[in-house]
């Protein structure tokens, strides 16, 4: 009798004791389990944004787990939310990949039925577009002021899908117009070769240390030691397409054989420049026989009443005769069969490895017509490798400048003089690549451009 009530209360307590031991480990085991599912959702919502996988799938993993783990709701709502807004991610990106393969696809022709269908001799005028709209505008209105605009073709290449910018070119009413463009686009592809993979070599990375990362493209930096930036190497790739793109694979353009005009986003042009464009057209065949480009932009003049209506054929050198740049399409069939010395090149500067072909591939090498009084300016000196503040300056600079050269008189010259000729001992241009570009990727891509024809 003794032990017997302390036996009776010693175990009456077990069923306490036994029952608190049970919440608390069941309560570390929910700990544990919550802790497991945040991390494998965690892992799995970075995976989805590293290959872009669909968010139905990371949503039915994150349920598999909620059935499994018992999780609680809130925490599944709040991974759904995020998802959510992945998804729209994801959609938009793969939406403006459908616009951009069925606009390429359609080809369409803007204001045929206002000005005519365009025969393999109309004058085609390229714009290459990113996204500087403001610039656009400037270029847009001054395109609009220009003599004989009604017979040309003007064509839009973009890597921006943009509606601000599309409903621009799509207003224009006063040529015809058409718009292409780039499917390979860091827009379209922001998290995979030819965008930024994670999975790359940083910029800044040695080579020793990004081998031992096992990064893509640790085994390609550039002859600088630098790995491949893609906002640069989308420029040159753009470049490349395009020309190859409008020449060998346009129904309207497959057949051209007239003068093709490259312009910029951020150039603006004079009323005349269509004008002493055909004029240059007129008299190569005299003056320059093997001259095969016209170039209608200088950096280093304005219109004066001394060189509005002065020639001058020279060597083509990149740093000084890239801006306005017209060419056939026999220029073009050789600088394509130099693709090698163009993709090869390890500069993403399409002009530096447009001299490359010239020095090291081309028999016919280039040579250039110019107007010394510049129809083509360049504005966007806020662009990519400059940092000036006094951006809408420019425009009104080369603004004031047409309104005073056509105040004066300099405007549509009747004839065109010829006041220098410089051969290849008279001018000189170092060729020293920048680099940016020895990625095997990049390299590949743009020779995929021309071989897949």
């Amino acid at each position: 009798m003794i032990f017997g009530p302390k036996k009776i209360k010693r175990f009456s307590r077990w069923p306490s004791v036994e029952l608190k031991c049970s919440h608390m480990l069941f309560s570390k085991k929910l700990s544990i389990r919550r802790r497991l599912f945040v991390i494998i959702v965690a892992l799995l919502l970075t995976f989805s944004v590293i290959v872009l996988v669909n968010q139905s799938n990371v949503i039915n993993y994150a349920y598999f787990f909620y059935k499994k783990i018992k999780i609680n709701e809130p925490d599944l709502q709040l991974v759904t939310s995020w998802n959510v807004n992945l998804n729209s991610y994801l959609q938009s990106t793969k939406s403006i990949r459908q616009s951009v393969q069925s606009i390429n696809e359609q080809q369409m022709i803007l204001n045929e039925s206002l000005f005519g269908i365009s025969t393999n001799f109309t004058v085609v005028i390229v714009v290459q577009v990113h996204r500087r709209l403001s610039y656009l505008r400037q270029l847009v209105a001054s395109l609009s002021h220009a003599k004989d605009i009604e017979k040309a073709l003007l064509i839009f290449s973009h890597d921006y899908y943009d509606d601000e910018i599309n409903q621009l070119v799509q207003k224009i009413t006063f040529c015809r117009v058409m718009q292409i463009f780039y499917p390979f686009s860091i827009q379209i592809y922001p998290n995979e070769f030819p965008g930024s993979d994670p999975r790359d070599c940083q910029r800044n990375l040695d080579k020793t240390t990004a081998i031992n990362s096992k990064c893509l493209n640790a085994l390609h930096p550039d002859l600088y030691g630098h790995y491949r930036e893609a906002p640069f190497t989308q420029m040159k790739h753009h470049w490349w397409w395009k020309l190859n793109r409008i020449f060998d694979q346009l129904e309207v353009t497959q057949n051209h054989n007239g003068l093709l005009l490259l312009l910029e986003e951020d150039y603006y042009v004079a009323p005349d420049f269509l004008h002493v464009l055909e004029q240059l057209h007129e008299r190569s065949s005299s003056l320059c026989s093997y001259c095969n480009i016209i170039s209608l932009g200088t950096y280093s003049e304005a219109i004066t009443r001394i060189n509005y209506d002065q020639i001058e054929i020279s060597p083509w050198i990149t740093s000084k005769h890239n801006m306005g740049m017209a060419f056939y399409r026999e220029t073009w069939n050789e600088i394509k069969s130099c693709a090698k010395y163009f993709c090869d090149y390890d500069d993403y500067n399409y002009d530096w490895s447009l001299q490359n072909i010239n020095y090291k591939c081309l028999e016919n090498k280039l040579n250039v017509m110019i107007i010394r009084g510049p129809r083509v300016f360049h504005i966007g000196e806020c662009g990519m490798h400059h940092t000036k503040t006094d951006c809408d300056q420019l425009t009104s600079k080369s603004q004031q400048m047409i309104i005073n050269a056509s105040l004066s008189g300099h405007l549509f010259p009747r004839n065109l003089k010829l006041t220098r000729t410089l051969d290849h001992d008279d001018v000189s241009d170092t060729l020293k690549p920048n680099g940016g570009w020895a990625d095997i990727r990049d390299i590949m891509l743009c020779l995929n451009m021309t071989m897949h024809e």
